[in-house]
C-alpha cells in the first residue's frame, strides 16, 4: 500500500474512533450502554442513519443540523473526531504501526474522552479511571522509555500528591476543593508517563489552570466561585508531555544554567 494511502486509512480510523468517543462522552455520564441502541438525535430521538453518521462529512453535509427535527448539532462532535484523527496521524508518523504507537494513541483518546465529560458534568467517571490504572500499568511494560518502577512511582506520586492537596485544602477551607476523580486521573496518567511526567503534568496543568481561572473570573464577575474542572488541564499537561515533554524539560534546565 502506498504511504499516502496508509496515512489516509490511519486518519479515517482515527475519525471513526473519534465518533465512538462522542458516543461515550454523551452516554457514560448518563450510565447508558455505549453499544446499544444505535445513534439517535438527542433532541427528537430519531435514529441516525449510517449516511448521516459519517465522521465530519455528515456534519458538514447537514450543516450542523438534524435531518429530521432541524435541531442544532454541537460543533464539538466534528472537533472530537478531528482531534482523534490528528492524534492517530501524529502517532503513526512517529511510531508507525506499532504497539507503542497504539498505546500512546489509546492514552490520548482516553484523555480526550475524560476532558469532555469533565467539561460537561464536572465528573471523571470511576468506570474509566479505576480499570484504566492497572491497564495503563500493564501497557507501560511495552514502552521502552519507562520502567515498571517508574510506572509504580508515577501512580503513587500522581494519586498521592493530589490526595495530599485535597486533604490539606479540606482541612484549611473546611470544604471539598478537589474531587477524587482528579486524583484517580493523575494516578492513571502517572502509570504511563512515570513520576517525572507527573511532575511535568502538574506544573503545566497548574499554570494553564491558573490563567484559565483568572479569565473565567473576569468573564463571570457575578460568580467568582464558579468551579473550573481540573481534569482537562491535567489531560493537556499529560498529552503535552507525550509529545514535547523531554524537549521542554531539557530546554527548561538549560535556562537554569
Amino acid at each position: 500500500m502506498a504511504p499516502y494511502l496508509t496515512e489516509m486509512v490511519v486518519v479515517i480510523f482515527g475519525l471513526c474512533i473519534g465518533s465512538f468517543i462522542n458516543v461515550c462522552i454523551y452516554r457514560i455520564p448518563l450510565k447508558q450502554s455505549i453499544v446499544s441502541p444505535g445513534s439517535r438525535c438527542p433532541k427528537c430521538e430519531a435514529p441516525i442513519r449510517f449516511y448521516d453518521n459519517l465522521p465530519v462529512i455528515s456534519f458538514l453535509m447537514l450543516r450542523g443540523k438534524c435531518r429530521y427535527c432541524g435541531g442544532r448539532i454541537s460543533a464539538r462532535y466534528p472537533v472530537v473526531e478531528i482531534l482523534s484523527g490528528a492524534f492517530a496521524f501524529l502517532f503513526f508518523k512517529k511510531y508507525g504501526i506499532s504497539i507503542e504507537g497504539l498505546i500512546w494513541y489509546g492514552f490520548t483518546t482516553v484523555l480526550l474522552l475524560i476532558t469532555y465529560i469533565d467539561l460537561d458534568h464536572q465528573i471523571i467517571p470511576d468506570v474509566i479511571t479505576l480499570p484504566g490504572i492497572p491497564i495503563a500499568f500493564l501497557a507501560s511494560l511495552f514502552l521502552p522509555q519507562i520502567s515498571w518502577l517508574e510506572s509504580v512511582l508515577g501512580i503513587l506520586i500522581g494519586g498521592g500528591s493530589l490526595y495530599l492537596v485535597a486533604v490539606t485544602y479540606t482541612l484549611l477551607m473546611k470544604k471539598e476543593g478537589m474531587g477524587g476523580g482528579d486524583i484517580k486521573l493523575l494516578a492513571l496518567i502517572g502509570a504511563l508517563i512515570g513520576w517525572k511526567g507527573v511532575l511535568f503534568t502538574i506544573f503545566l496543568a497548574s499554570m494553564i489552570g491558573a490563567v484559565s481561572g483568572i479569565l473565567v473570573m473576569f468573564h463571570q464577575k457575578k460568580d467568582l466561585k464558579l468551579a473550573v474542572p481540573f481534569g482537562p488541564f491535567l489531560s493537556i499537561g499529560a498529552i503535552s508531555h507525550v509529545f514535547f515533554g523531554t524537549e521542554l524539560i531539557t530546554w527548561y534546565f538549560r535556562l537554569l544554567r
